[in-house]
C-alpha cells in the first residue's frame, strides 16, 4: 500500500486534458450520518421502486472504505453531455444523456487513463478501482464532497456556471493527495422550477425523488406496464425525461458536449414518428449499437412508443 502523497493539481490538470469537465478529490470516510439516515429511509419507504439493487451492499454504499479496503482518496470527475444538436421538439424525445455512445464505456476508458497517469507518477505501486454507475457508490454525494458542485432540488449535481448535464465517475485509491477539496454551498435558493416542472410530481423539493412516479425510471428501468396516470404524463417522451433539467436556471450556462463518442448518429437524428412506429428489432440493434438506450430493451422502447402514440391521439 502506497504512502506516497500525490499532487492534487497534477491530477486535476490531467483530468481536464483527458476531456473531463471537472475534477475534485475528497478524503475517503463514511458518509455523513444525516445522509446515511436519509438514504436508508428512502430505501425503507420504497422510493427506489423496483430498483432493488439500491438496497444491496448498503454498508459499502455508506462507507467507501468497505467497498475497497485501504481507500484514502476519492477522485470525482464530471463529463459534459449537453447535446450540441437536439431532437426536434415535435419528434419523440430521448433523454439527452442517451444521444451518443454508452457513457459507461466512455467514462471508464477515461477514468482508467487517469488512474494510470497517477500510477506512473510514482515508482511505488498503488491500488485503485474506477466506478461509473456500476457499483454501490453515492456518486453525487462524493462529487459534492469533492467540491464539484451541490446537489440540487432535482437531486442532480449542479456545477456552477455549467449546469447539471454531466456524467459522474470516481477513482478510489489507497494513496493520499497533497490537498483535498471542500464541499460547495447549495445555491438553489428559493428556486423550485425543477419541482414545479416535474410532470408526475416525483420531486418533493427536499432532495428526495420518488422513482415510482419518475418518468425516467418508468421508461428505462421499469420492466412492467407503465401506470396509466404516469403514462398520460409522458407526452412524447419515449426514453427518459429531462424536464427537471430543462427548467433549471443553471442549465442556461450549459455548453455543448464536444466528446466525439457522445454525439448522436445520423440514423437516430433522422428518425420520424412513423419510423419509430415501424421499428424492427434489427433496426433497433443497428441504431442503438453501443448505446445506453439498450437498457430499456427493444420491448421496453416499443412499449414507450406505443404509450406516446396513444397520448397524441388523446390531444
Amino acid at each position: 500500500m502506497s504512502s506516497r502523497c500525490f499532487d492534487t493539481q497534477n491530477i486535476k490538470a490531467e483530468a481536464l486534458r483527458l476531456g473531463f469537465s471537472a475534477c475534485g478529490i475528497a478524503r475517503a470516510e463514511a458518509v455523513h450520518p444525516d445522509v446515511a439516515s436519509s438514504f436508508s429511509q428512502w430505501i425503507a419507504d420504497g422510493k427506489q421502486a423496483n430498483m432493488h439493487y439500491m438496497a444491496n451492499h448498503l454498508d459499502k454504499r455508506l462507507n467507501p472504505c468497505l467497498l475497497m479496503e485501504g481507500t484514502k482518496s476519492i477522485i470525482s470527475v464530471a463529463l459534459n453531455y449537453y447535446p450540441a444538436q437536439q431532437l426536434n421538439e415535435n419528434q419523440y424525445q430521448f433523454a439527452w444523456y442517451a444521444y451518443g455512445k454508452d457513457y459507461h464505456e466512455v467514462m471508464k476508458a477515461k477514468l482508467n487513463a487517469l488512474a494510470e497517469f497517477i500510477r506512473q507518477q510514482s515508482n511505488i505501486d498503488i491500488s485503485y478501482r474506477v466506478f461509473c454507475d456500476t457499483a454501490p457508490v453515492l456518486e453525487r454525494y462524493w462529487a459534492y464532497k469533492a467540491g464539484l458542485g451541490w446537489i440540487g432540488k432535482n437531486t442532480q449535481l449542479i456545477i456552477p456556471q455549467a449546469g447539471s448535464c454531466f456524467f459522474l465517475g470516481e477513482i478510489f485509491m489507497d494513496a493520499a493527495v497533497s490537498e483535498y477539496d471542500t464541499p460547495m454551498e447549495n445555491r438553489c435558493g428559493n428556486c423550485s422550477n425543477c419541482v414545479d416542472s416535474c410532470p408526475t410530481h416525483a420531486l418533493d423539493g427536499h432532495l428526495r425523488l420518488d422513482a415510482n412516479r419518475c418518468l425516467s425510471y418508468l421508461t428505462i428501468e421499469n420492466r412492467e406496464r407503465i401506470p396509466s396516470t404516469e403514462g398520460r404524463k409522458m407526452g412524447n417522451k419515449v426514453y427518459g425525461c429531462d424536464e427537471c433539467q430543462r427548467s433549471c436556471p443553471w442549465n442556461r450556462f450549459a455548453s455543448p458536449c464536444m466528446e466525439v463518442e457522445l454525439q448522436p448518429n445520423a440514423p437516430f437524428l433522422t428518425m420520424k414518428k412513423e419510423d419509430w412506429h415501424q421499428l424492427t428489432e434489427e433496426q433497433y440493434r443497428t441504431i442503438f449499437k453501443g448505446s445506453a438506450v439498450k437498457r430499456a430493451k427493444y420491448s421496453g422502447l416499443m412499449r414507450n412508443i406505443k404509450q406516446a402514440e396513444e397520448n397524441e391521439k388523446d390531444l
